[in-house]
């Protein structure tokens, strides 16, 4: 805190320095700022014009470069950080609406399920949406002593009528990591879902407990880890590389070259490693992916990267405001670029809809089914570190083993199940009626993952709720997603019963890149890539 303090004094003493010294653009800007509140017809909000033009300035340099006010620093920060009560949600404020980011995993407002994309438009029956109601007033509205509830009003994308849910509040520990097991006899399995303060300790435990389970070797599950802090990712490159090896370096035009390295004091330098990616994977997920793959410690298995390789430095201002600028880029051990390309001319929005429909297009050109599709100029290969096996830069990283993306059981109607809350309503539903019956009939998870199967009932309970939310059954899509909807319900009810690793033993039994990942394990396919070079990407075998 003290060194950003220090950092905002000397960039406010620049700033008026140059001013003093006659810097054109500046004095343009002072003079335009200062003609329109003194001069102009009507009376004008100063502290909301120079909060455009800021907002504007930015706009025309990366889509990662932002502007937050106070309120919205205290909320962007907290998912990173500490324990509170309340709901459990990651949110934004949009215009005038709270619009949920995300449920943080395993949390109240997850558990009734509340998504993604949802809007809270009324918290016990107080409208927060349109009456523009302060941020601390609603966050006031929405945390509270753990066990009472609060009853939400959500307005969710594709469903007519307004949804209701009773929260139960609780105390929420913002867990990074997801899942640690042993997924076969001498291999573990976590999964890290954001990289958090907690993220080094969090993980270092879950190794250790893996190990001393007789853990030989270990798959790293990033599959939709959009990162975090940088720190954090450092920590975890640290496990598993040797000492003062280079795990990324930044540079920029006016920031000089930095380098990160490896102490090699970690407790997993030797073993195979196997790292699973997709196209949402970025940053602190990259830097420890490509500082694995550059090094040829490991394999990396699943689908090029998202590519977020811009470092943002946090320039406070003087209301508790926040500039989040780019100073400098990431660049993995061998001297890849991980930032994707992004056009840098013309307006501000057409900028950030091009560079956000990056994942439609790779779609489209099918390169989320066919690893082929993805090419590569020469001028982009570079080499790793101690086998000199080919990898390319021009942003992400591409795994040494392709899987594709499987669409094979997803449908309309199954997505409907899920906008809807259909699913997780009935998985709840269910977990009420049959609760002790359960605990009488599993004593432990393993007897629960092999016994338990979704029956005829039950999915006629999913059908009859279906319906009732006027979601219009297809019998062929219903046919094609019935294996899909069945794993999500044990997946749900597991975790209910138990955690979020029991959760995702079910979910991973299902999951390509995981058996894929087991396949290249058992079947030596580590050994063979590790034991000769590697022109282009494997498929999955």
């Amino acid at each position: 805190m003290k060194k950003i303090i220090i950092l905002s004094l000397l960039l406010i003493a620049f700033v008026l320095q140059a001013i003093a010294q006659g810097n054109m653009p500046l004095r343009k800007l002072q003079m335009a700022e200062f003609a329109i509140s003194r001069l102009y017809v009507d009376t004008v909000n100063e502290d909301k014009l120079v909060e455009s033009a800021i907002i504007e300035m930015l706009a025309q340099l990366d889509p990662h470069s932002t502007y937050n006010n106070a309120e919205e620093v205290k909320a962007m920060n907290e998912p990173l950080q500490g324990n509170f009560e309340g709901i459990g949600i990651q949110f934004q404020m949009i215009e005038d609406t709270l619009l949920v980011i995300q449920p943080v995993s395993g949390g109240p407002s997850e558990k009734v399920g509340i998504l993604a994309g949802d809007r809270i438009t009324a918290v016990n029956d107080t409208a927060i949406a349109g009456v523009k109601m302060g941020t601390d007033e609603i966050m006031s509205r929405l945390r509270g002593p753990k066990n009472s509830k609060v009853n939400l009003t959500i307005v969710r994308r594709g469903v007519q009528d307004p949804l209701l849910f009773t929260v139960k509040r609780d105390k929420i520990p913002i867990h990074s990591l997801d899942a640690a097991y042993m997924i076969q006899p001498k291999t573990g399995y976590i999964r890290i879902n954001r990289f958090a303060a907690t993220t080094g300790e969090e993980f270092a435990q879950a190794l250790a407990k893996l190990q001393a389970q007789g853990m030989k070797d270990l798959i790293l599950d990033l599959q939709g880890n959009g990162g975090g802090y940088l720190n954090a990712a450092i920590d975890l490159a640290n496990q598993f590389l040797g000492q003062s090896e280079l795990i990324v370096y930044t540079e920029g035009r006016a920031e000089r070259r930095r380098e990160f390295m490896a102490q090699g004091n970690g407790d997993f330098r030797t073993g195979r490693l196997v790292v699973l990616v997709d196209e949402y994977s970025a940053s602190a997920s990259e830097i420890v992916t490509g500082a694995i793959q550059d090094w040829d410690r490991g394999v990396v298995v699943g689908r090029r990267t998202f590519g977020k390789g811009l470092v943002q430095r946090p320039i406070d201002l003087p209301d508790g405001s926040m500039i989040r600028l780019t100073v400098a880029r990431y660049y993995t051990p061998a001297g890849r670029c991980i930032q994707k390309p992004y056009e840098t001319t013309g307006d501000g929005d057409d900028m950030l809809e091009q560079y956000h429909r990056d994942l439609l297009d790779r779609f489209d050109h099918g390169e989320l089914m066919h690893a082929d599709s993805i090419h590569f100029p020469d001028s982009l290969k570079y080499r790793t570190k101690r086998l000199g096996r080919t990898v390319y830069g021009g942003g992400g990283i591409m795994p040494d083993f392709f899987v594709p993306i499987d669409t094979t059981f997803y449908s309309d109607y199954h997505r409907n199940l899920v906008a809807k809350g259909v699913i997780i309503r009935s998985t709840t539903g269910y977990i009420e009626k049959h609760r002790q019956e359960l605990k009488d009939n599993y004593k432990d998870f393993k007897a629960f993952n092999k016994k338990f199967e979704i029956d005829d009932a039950f999915m006629a309970e999913v059908r009859a709720l279906a319906d009732k939310e006027k979601i219009k059954f297809n019998e062929e899509e219903y046919t094609r997603s019935l294996s899909l909807i069945k794993t999500q319900l044990k997946a749900l009810i597991a975790r209910d019963l138990w955690d979020m690793s029991e959760y995702f033993q079910v979910m991973n039994a299902t999951d390509r890149t995981v058996q894929q990942a087991l396949k290249v394990l058992n079947e030596d396919a580590y050994g063979r890539l590790m034991a000769r070079p590697v022109l282009q990407p494997l498929p999955a075998e």
